[in-house]
């Protein structure tokens, strides 16, 4: 079976029907994925959220499930690129979620959409027992996107950081421990190449990190930092952004970008 076209969740009515009936022998139960996609613009963070069709006014973070032929990290990037229509984008796992009260609750919403579209299931449908969560979340320049929903989603979106929809369970948590751990990784991992033009200024990427760490650096030993350890390198071509204002441009050194994404070595002091 080709897991690259496998689905975790389904995306139309017909693959809804096939959903509910193979499901049951194709994925694990009780365990589920759930992923942060953060999108960077102009100096600001979005979070994509899909509306589900079950529920009149929270939102909720894109997820799904694992096929017991996929490993969790191939489950999140499965359901990363349908929501993205991006491939490739790198993923961090960074919590389990396993709280009691993970559950959809005793009105079984989930169960009236499917009814409605003509899907019966039974009371003991594994969709409809506890979870614990897988938490993964992913960098993407926001701009590049095209959001994309499921059968369960009436719409999927972007929304800034400071003006969040409500949100089912707890995924204002997840929020929060993934933009933490990203702050914390990003003092130790390179950031910025599925982010950046392939070409930047050093303002540019500064911004970069001041966004994301929500405070601001030294200039000059940000920039000593990231080019003496050979992350980005100077080229000879200069941006022209104004009257007596020519910058050069920089570019990633890919070779030494993922070695140190490899590494423990703290990168921004």
């Amino acid at each position: 079976m080709d897991k690259n076209n496998s689905y975790s969740i389904p995306m139309s009515l017909e693959e809804a029907k096939k959903f509910i009936k193979d499901s049951p022998k194709l994925f694990y139960h009780n365990i589920s994925i759930d992923t942060v996609i953060i999108g960077y613009h102009q100096r600001s963070l979005k979070i994509l959220l899909e509306k589900p069709q079950f529920s009149e006014h929270e939102w909720m973070l894109p997820g799904g499930y694992i096929r017991r032929d996929q490993t969790a990290e191939e489950a999140a990037q499965k359901i990363v690129q349908d929501r993205t229509r991006l491939k490739g984008l790198t993923l961090q796992q960074y919590m389990i979620y396993s709280s009691p009260g993970r559950t959809w609750g005793n009105e079984n919403s989930i169960r009236r959409l499917l009814e409605s579209a003509g899907i019966e299931v039974g009371d003991n449908f594994w969709m409809f027992d506890k979870f614990m969560s897988i938490g993964f979340f992913a960098l993407t320049e926001y701009s590049k996107v095209e959001p994309s929903g499921d059968f369960y989603s009436e719409e999927c979106k972007w929304f800034s950081l400071d003006e969040l929809p409500p949100l089912i369970f707890n995924h204002h948590q997840m929020i929060k421990d993934a933009l933490h751990r990203l702050r914390h990784h990003i003092v130790f991992h390179p950031i910025g190449y599925t982010l950046l033009p392939d070409k930047f200024t050093l303002p540019e990427i500064m911004s970069l990190y001041e966004t994301i760490l929500g405070k601001t650096l030294d200039a000059r030993n940000f920039a000593k930092k990231l080019t003496n350890l050979g992350i980005i390198v100077k080229t000879n071509e200069t941006r022209n952004i104004g009257a007596h204002r020519s910058p050069y441009l920089y570019v990633f050194n890919k070779v030494k970008y993922d070695e140190f994404l490899r590494q423990n070595e703290a990168l921004i002091l």
